[in-house]
């Protein structure tokens, strides 16, 4: 039996389809062997395993392996980087809760790093990959198109800006390095992560 054609927009308490045809999937509820929408959004029939769903519009974020997330770097370990998931890359509503991640020092990039000095510091706001969700989130930023894309200075905390081989502060002229994803260049005008202190 062929997929039934649902409506492009779809309403919360709109039908789409029958229990017995379909399996409810997010978005939706089943009541007296019927499937209706519970929010507003796309109806979406998966033909592999007959579920019905809605994908919301304006949806709260949820993560899922492979996102790719903007977070800010909160405390260094020996091991591991522990940061705070801001918003997926795609979404213009932050994650629900502010859910810690980390970054194991053997995914902040690629081949082998001997310690966090020079990858990330405190405050960095980073592009990361979903590895994990649960139980923990964990995160990677060792391809070259992740990394640090706005950094502040160890010293002063003013924003550090692009130099030619690292990262210059304008206000105390401290320089530092970064893990920096490819494109990035902190304090320029290509930086749209926060400004976050």
């Amino acid at each position: 039996m062929s997929a039934p054609e649902l409506p492009r927009l779809v309403l919360p308490g709109d039908y789409l389809g029958a229990a017995e045809e379909f399996i409810p999937g997010r978005g939706t509820y089943e009541n007296r062997g019927r499937i209706f929408a519970s929010v507003l959004g796309t109806a979406v029939v998966d033909p592999r395993d007959r579920t019905v769903r809605v994908d919301a519009k304006n949806a709260v974020p949820e993560l899922e392996e492979g996102d790719l997330v903007y977070g800010r770097i909160d405390e260094i370990k020996p091991a591991m980087a522990i940061l705070t998931v801001l918003t997926t890359s795609t979404g213009r509503r932050g994650v629900p809760g502010a859910p810690e991640g980390t970054i194991h020092i053997s995914k902040a990039r690629e081949g082998y790093t001997e310690s966090f000095s020079g990858e990330f510091a405190v405050g960095d706001v980073v592009l990361a990959r979903v590895l994990q969700v649960k139980p923990s989130i964990k995160l990677s930023t060792a391809a070259a198109t992740l990394g640090v894309l706005a950094a502040r200075c160890q010293v002063c905390h003013a924003l550090l800006t692009a130099g030619p081989k690292d990262l210059v502060c304008p206000r105390c002229g401290n320089r530092e390095r970064r893990k920096l994803a490819s494109g990035a260049r902190p304090g320029g005008p290509s930086t749209h992560a926060p400004d976050s202190d």
